[in-house]
């Protein structure tokens, strides 16, 4: 799951962001529930730009590279690959290109090269002005205050991350500012900002209520619409693990956090269905080279981004 830069309007709508991102991801990759080859390809090699580099490499090196990063994948060196190797692998890619593209964006936030992004070069960067809302005080325009409401969440993120108190964050709290599901310290913010959205009661838990939000049936209608039976299933079966009707700290940060796991256990599901020909739900050497393209167009290898990018296909990863 790849993230892009931020709306500007918007900057980190890390609780909306990630809820929605795993369904649009899904979208991508089935719509309508008819697979579409092009999102393992853009998964792998990162979009058209990377494809169009893949193959401008001549037959041998794409063989060489795609052998080389087979064998990394193969972490116990079996010669096969598992679920678990594919869904591990698929992971640390995203990580590896979430964090690239933080180290990009910090140069671009950074406006006078000191090594660290302030608060008003943040400001600069996504809003072409400095902001500054008084935190006491509503706005009567609701789209107004809906912005100010979020634009102070990014400004509490932007202190918290900034662990030394300086006056700005360099490039490893700015890192813990842009993906503060990565880091550590920042997971006990991640769960504080997810209560004060949505546990309305404020009894420390998140129930079904509370995360189905403001939804309210119909009472002419004789069931809920499907996409509220969707986000039922997903409270009950994906989030409260131990059955009690709410969301604890720890079942709330797997809401509110990428699942970037479920995806790539997904990817990896989808690439052994399509490419197992012996039906012993690993994939040889021998069947991915088989099905080199298909290979090729998925998470596995970025779309064949991997296959431009060192840090995956050389001796030493």
């Amino acid at each position: 799951m790849r993230l892009g830069p931020r709306p500007a309007a918007l900057g980190l709508l890390l609780l909306c962001a990630v809820t929605a991102g795993a369904g649009d991801a899904e979208e991508l990759h089935y719509p309508q529930g008819e697979h579409r080859s092009e999102y393992d390809r853009e998964a792998l090699l990162g979009g058209q730009e990377e494809v169009d580099e893949y193959v401008k490499l001549t037959p041998e090196e794409q063989h060489k590279r795609l052998k080389s990063i087979i064998k990394k994948i193969d972490l116990d060196s079996d010669g096969f690959l598992t679920e678990s190797e594919l869904s591990s692998w698929i992971q640390m890619s995203f990580k590896h290109y979430a964090m690239q593209e933080a180290k990009q964006q910090f140069v671009e936030y950074d406006k006078n090269g000191d090594g660290s992004v302030s608060w008003d070069e943040y400001n600069i960067q996504m809003y072409d002005r400095v902001i500054d809302f008084d935190e006491n005080t509503a706005l009567d325009d609701a789209e107004e205050e809906s912005f100010r409401q979020l634009h102070l969440k990014d400004k509490k993120r932007f202190e918290k991350a900034n662990q030394d108190s300086g006056p700005g964050l360099n490039l490893e709290e700015f890192i813990a500012f842009e993906h503060p599901e990565e880091v550590d310290y920042m997971t006990e913010f991640v769960i504080q900002e997810a209560l004060e959205e949505h546990d309305k009661n404020g009894d420390g838990f998140v129930s079904l209520e509370e995360f189905l939000g403001d939804y309210r049936r119909d009472p002419t209608a004789n069931e809920d619409p499907e996409w509220i039976l969707v986000e039922k299933d997903r409270f009950l079966n994906d989030y409260d693990k131990d059955t009690d009707g709410r969301l604890d700290p720890q079942e709330l940060l797997s809401w509110v956090v990428p699942n970037n796991q479920g995806i790539a256990q997904e990817e990896a599901l989808h690439l052994i269905d399509e490419m197992d020909l012996n039906s012993d739900r690993k994939l040889s050497e021998a069947e991915i080279l088989e099905n080199q393209d298909l290979f090729l167009t998925s998470e596995a290898t970025d779309y064949g981004r991997q296959l431009h990018d060192e840090y995956f296909y050389h001796d030493e990863l």
